[in-house]
């Protein structure tokens, strides 16, 4: 998923569009629609991930599949997170950054067995 794709998926969830968020940051308009050609300064990525109660990890992509993985396991990897979109505990919906973290210890569990899977039948 690619820089631009996660804060689009972010403001959707916000019910914000692009523009709206450029212009709560303070950004030129139309700037972050340029990140996936020239990337931000750590400063505006910071502004972001800020925003929206993320890890800068979590909008770079650095939970990145391992080199064995397809696109396939990607794919599975991917119903698995948006099948979680909703997450709440004892009633109380959970925060963005809580959410993250579950999406994170999901990733780490679905990559082990993904990887047991593939040792298996070879």
């Amino acid at each position: 998923m690619s820089l631009v794709y996660k804060i689009k998926e972010l403001t959707s969830r916000k019910s914000i569009t692009l523009t709206e968020l450029e212009r709560i940051l303070d950004f030129s308009q139309g700037s972050i629609r340029k990140w996936d050609k020239q990337p931000p300064g750590i400063k505006k990525l910071q502004a972001v991930a800020d925003y929206f109660d993320v890890t800068t990890d979590y909008l770079l992509g650095r939970n990145q599949a391992p080199k064995w993985a397809n696109k396939d396991d990607l794919i599975e990897l991917d119903k698995l997170l948006d099948s979680n979109v909703n997450m709440a505990y004892n009633g109380e919906n959970l925060t963005p950054e809580e959410i993250q973290r579950v999406k994170d210890i999901l990733t780490g569990v679905f990559w082990e067995y993904a990887e047991k899977d593939k040792k298996l039948k070879k």
